[in-house]
């Protein structure tokens, strides 16, 4: 491709974020794919294995997944195919707290002094990575400068919010991923942990002693977190839940109306320690009071 024809910014993320594939193509976004282990066997994430078989095999199996990042060599090739085809690059990447992601990607930069690269760490994962992705990546198609496309994500960071509802503690105890998650074992294991993000960690919140319980909970969460005049933007999470993920979605948007809605499948990568049966929600907030943000189309 000549350089009259390459675009100004290309947007990457890795698979943990999970977009909706529509979003994806719609926008031209580079997806690197984390590493998925079971025994002897490796998955490049959404591409070799799907979330649907993943669960499948997660509950009828005796072995537990591990997970790998993206290595440095995975991110050169990446980062020298996308340079073909846009002058600069923002690679907008899962929380540093939960992955090595975001160092192998930085190695991989340096390699290639002579290509523009941001790397932005989203202190995500999920859909709370994917909003800050969208953002970019709907700046980036706008034509926007790379300061432009970089200030869209890093406006999102901080700012997106995400809870999942676990059908119950077994994956959580099994896998030894989520931060605080010992203080939640050594109970029954019936219990609904409520996960939320903080400090670009996905940590237990509170355990509920039923599903409705539970999001119920949330909706009060995110019920505390909005005032009068804001506008919601939305993601429902589903982790092998479709019927659970309906009701949810149906509910938020009959509660907070929200501008935005999305729904998106969650990355093995992610939901191997959530477990399937899991709901999720990521959302932002246009504050009455700030400048308001298009919706990410």
């Amino acid at each position: 491709m000549s350089d009259t024809k390459r675009r100004s910014v290309a947007v990457v993320t890795d698979s943990t974020a999970y977009l909706p594939p529509e979003r994806v193509e719609k926008h031209g976004i580079w997806v690197v794919p984390q590493y998925l282990l079971m025994g002897d066997r490796r998955w490049l994430d959404g591409l070799d294995i799907v979330p649907p078989v993943f669960y499948e095999l997660l509950r009828s199996s005796e072995g537990f997944p591990t997970t790998s990042p993206p290595t440095v060599d995975d991110f050169h090739r990446m980062f020298a195919e996308v340079s073909k085809e846009a002058e600069r690059i923002v690679a907008i990447l899962v929380s540093h707290e939960l992955s090595e992601t975001v160092e192998s990607a930085r190695q991989a930069a340096a390699r290639l002094a002579d290509v523009p690269i941001d790397i932005i760490d989203s202190r995500g994962v999920a859909m709370s990575l994917g909003f800050p992705v969208l953002a970019a990546a709907r700046a980036a198609a706008e034509g926007a400068s790379l300061g432009k496309v970089v200030a869209a994500a890093r406006w999102l960071v901080g700012r997106t919010f995400l809870y999942f509802v676990a059908d119950s503690l077994k994956y959580l105890s099994l896998g030894g991923r989520i931060g605080g998650a010992s203080r939640f074992l050594g109970t029954t294991l019936d219990l609904k942990p409520i996960l939320e993000l903080r400090d670009g960690r996905v940590e237990p919140l509170a355990r509920v002693r039923s599903w409705p319980k539970a999001l119920e909970k949330v909706y009060q969460l995110i019920d505390e977190r909005v005032i009068e005049g804001d506008k919601l933007h939305m993601a429902v999470m589903n982790i092998a839940a479709p019927e659970a993920v309906a009701v949810f979605r149906e509910e938020l948007e009959a509660r907070f109306r929200p501008v935005e809605m999305m729904e998106a499948e969650v990355s093995p990568v992610v939901g191997a320690h959530v477990g399937p049966g899991a709901v999720g929600v990521a959302f932002y907030i246009e504050h009455a009071a700030t400048a308001p943000l298009r919706p990410i189309h």
